[in-house]
């Protein structure tokens, strides 16, 4: 029943006055009741949701009618049975003048929800009773909403019917494919990258066959028949196995993220409830202290104590499967940032994947249970899918389905809890679950918040290379730590994008404000970019060129066709991580430090770079977006955007060739969206043993994880094949870096 709409009382008298006549409802925006005022003061309102539809509205009217005019028969019955008239009683209407609908629609378009005072004083200047505007303006509403909707339907089957016959003129244009040379079918002659890599696979595998069998053959007494191999070969596949230009989209999702659909309308109760148990749960782990939380040796971080949780903490998820380690920590930070930013930030899913961008390789509200009430996100509800990621090829991504629930506990004081959905998960292939995880905020004079984050999770880690097991199970790669530094380093960013009194003494420093947040943009834009092409995101198909250890490159191929933000054409992607045996601290100072990029950087030919301009974003120093320029430079017209960043749990110097005439508009205050980047750069993780702890900003840290990676555009042409030569230039380009970094800090340490 629709909001408003009046019923009678059980004691009210009958509506049927003397000669027989009955007030009605009005089924229109042009009709009304018929004698309102003997209603008045009798009818009870019952608050319900808008969401009915107009015929339910007219069909709930014409029954309360029918009720009241049942009980006026059954009075007139009792008082004299000879005077009934046995005819059936007509239903009167009484219609608006047209001066009266012109009038309410003008209202309607100013204020489609008139409060009392103004439904009186429209009727008043109409002539109609407060009662008869209400329901008007109902009827109203119905019927936009409802003109709406077609609206929408139509359109969305014009966009259906569009896909549909693009999806068939594709498939009927593969399945038809030619050589462009002679028509005929596509010629073996030069063999693609794809096919190359498949024969290498196919070899591997056979080896592995061949060895199995060999040891069957021991143990069995009998050889194992071969797999035969198959007499023609395979059709080449497109070379495109990477991600596409991003269009909001989850394109290349995995299976998990692929698979999932928004709940049912029957497990929403679940949700809910598995929700606000989730909050209790998370304000008391973000609160309790021993023998919940145990301190560390080092007196550093809090553990949890597993068998206190379960018997604090009986109801939940339930257990942990086999297999799983679970993981927990919590860390507390003072930020930059209002609270009420923080709110809208952490329930914003761009927003939140953007500042968190190094952790969230990709995330997607799947569907909106509550928007939150009072105008805030107080009570909302959200069900998300989301992959989280360690900026490197080497450690496989944690996808996660689950509801993210935000509540108000105090004035200042908020708290925003996440908890796994494996139960409404289709796909029972699930390597990470999240336990109640997430923050407590509470506001903190001028502008600051104080955070508390917890992270508690059960995963599946068997997949990680011994590289990274050491930071991995230190909880450091996918904690609460690293998720608090993350979240003040990006207030930094953003509190420096916001700031006005910017010191002018010094050369370099960019002081114009539209300048300023434009060049900011543009870096951000490129630091996103970096993170989601690095990781081992589903979205990414990482193909080994080398050897069996961990300096291995990994290469994939993307196409870049109508993106104003990339060059088009061909982009080749390769990245290596490697361990290094100095602090995070000297490694990120030797990178990002322009007076030593000609120790490294193969493309300077050895020249001296110089720092034209920069924006400082942080306490650190190191913290700040630059404009560089090679002297020895073969392209003149090019300059270098970089961006360096650290916090205490990973550092990043990530940079790009810009054209100079794009960067004088952006300098300017010009939009950085149509800016090709093509990022570069180095993600410098700490080792995650114990003289390591201290993370980045400890100079006596025993090593650190460094993963190099270069985007490169091989060629213009989008449909172009991408060529053997050019896979082996990018690797050695690559290798040639690595053994540079090597070379000069290894002579630093010494």
């Amino acid at each position: 029943m629709p909001a408003g709409v009046m019923i009678p009382a059980r004691n009210m008298p009958s509506m049927i006055s003397g000669n027989g006549n009955v007030g009605g409802f009005g089924t229109s925006s042009g009709l009304t009741l018929g004698q309102p005022n003997m209603m008045e003061g009798q009818l009870h309102p019952l608050e319900m949701t808008q969401n009915t539809s107009e015929s339910e509205i007219a069909r709930m009217r014409d029954e309360e009618f029918d009720s009241t005019t049942k009980s006026g028969s059954e009075n007139h019955e009792g008082a004299s049975g000879d005077d009934q008239d046995p005819r059936p009683k007509k239903k009167r209407y009484h219609r608006h003048t047209q001066h009266q609908i012109h009038e309410m629609e003008a209202f309607f378009k100013e204020c489609p929800h008139p409060d009392d005072k103004q439904r009186k004083e429209l009727g008043r200047e109409l002539g109609l009773e407060p009662l008869q505007v209400k329901f008007w303006f109902q009827n109203k509403r119905t019927q936009m909403k409802t003109q709406h909707e077609r609206q929408e339907n139509t359109q969305l089957r014009t966009e259906n019917e569009k896909l549909r016959a693009d999806n068939m003129r594709f498939r009927e244009a593969l399945s038809t494919a030619s050589c462009p040379n002679c028509g005929g079918p596509t010629a073996v002659g030069q063999m693609s990258f794809d096919e190359h890599h498949l024969r290498l696979e196919n070899a591997r595998l056979r080896e592995e066959i061949d060895r199995i069998s060999a040891i069957a053959a021991k143990y069995v007494g009998k050889p194992v028949v071969n797999y035969p191999l198959l007499s023609s070969p395979m059709p080449p596949r497109p070379l495109d196995f990477g991600a596409q230009p991003g269009t909001g989209e989850m394109y290349g999702a995995g299976d998990l993220l692929r698979s999932i659909s928004a709940p049912s309308e029957a497990d929403k109760p679940m949700i809910i409830e598995l929700a606000v148990a989730a909050m209790e749960e998370l304000i008391r782990m973000a609160q309790m202290g021993e023998p919940l939380w145990m301190t560390s040796l080092d007196g550093t971080t809090s553990m949890l104590n597993e068998e206190e949780y379960i018997r604090t903490f009986p109801r939940g998820i339930g257990p942990k499967p086999t297999g799983f380690k679970c993981e927990a920590s919590r860390e507390t930070a003072v930020v930059i940032m209002n609270h009420i930013n923080l709110v809208e930030i952490l329930m914003d899913v761009h927003q939140w994947s953007t500042v968190f961008s190094g952790i969230v390789s990709k995330a997607s509200t799947l569907d909106v249970l509550s928007t939150g009430v009072a105008g805030n996100y107080n009570g909302a509800l959200q069900v998300m899918t989301a992959e989280f990621q360690v900026p490197s090829p080497l450690v496989p991504t944690r996808e996660s389905y689950y509801v993210r629930y935000c509540k108000q506990h105090a004035e200042g004081t908020w708290a925003v809890v996440d908890v796994s959905l494996d139960n409404l998960r289709p796909s029972p292939t699930v390597r990470c679950r999240r336990r109640p995880s997430g923050c407590l905020i509470q506001e903190m004079p001028n502008g600051y918040s104080k955070v508390t984050w917890v992270e508690h999770v059960e995963v599946d880690d068997r997949g990680v290379h011994n590289l990274y097991k050491q930071l991995v199970s230190s909880g450091h790669a996918f904690g609460a730590k690293r998720w608090i530094a993350t979240l003040d380093r990006q207030c930094e960013r953003l509190a420096s994008v916001m700031a006005t009194n910017i010191p002018t003494g010094d050369v370099g420093v960019i002081t114009n404000q539209d300048g300023r947040k434009s060049m900011l943009k543009l870096a951000e834009r490129m630091v996103i970019s970096f993170c989601a092409g690095v990781s081992a995101s589903t979205a990414h198909t990482w193909t080994t060129l080398s050897g069996t250890g961990a300096d291995d490159v990994r290469v994939m191929t993307r196409k870049s066709v109508d993106d104003p933000g990339r060059p088009p054409g061909i982009v080749l992607s390769a990245a290596t991580s490697f361990w290094l045996p100095v602090s995070p601290k000297r490694v990120f100072d030797f990178l990002r430090d322009e007076n030593s990029r000609s120790e490294w950087d193969i493309l300077s030919n050895g020249g001296v770079v110089q720092e034209m301009a920069h924006i400082a974003n942080g306490r650190d120093t190191g913290n700040c977006v630059s404009l560089l320029r090679s002297a020895n430079s073969s392209q003149s017209n090019m300059l270098i955007l970089q961006e360096s960043c650290a916090d205490p749990t990973a550092s990043f110097v990530i940079y790009a060739p810009v054209d100079i005439v794009a960067m004088n508009v952006v300098l300017n205050g010009g939009d950085p969206d149509y800016v090709a980047l093509l990022p570069s750069g180095f993600a410098i993780l700490p080792d995650g043993t114990t003289a390591s702890a201290g993370g980045i900003g400890d100079a006596g840290s025993a090593g650190s994880l460094l993963t190099v990676a270069f985007q490169i555009l091989v060629d213009s042409v989008p449909t172009a094949k991408l060529s053997l030569g050019s896979v082996a230039t990018v690797n050695n380009l690559i290798a040639c870096t690595v053994e540079r970094i090597k070379a000069s800090l290894s002579c630093e340490n010494a």
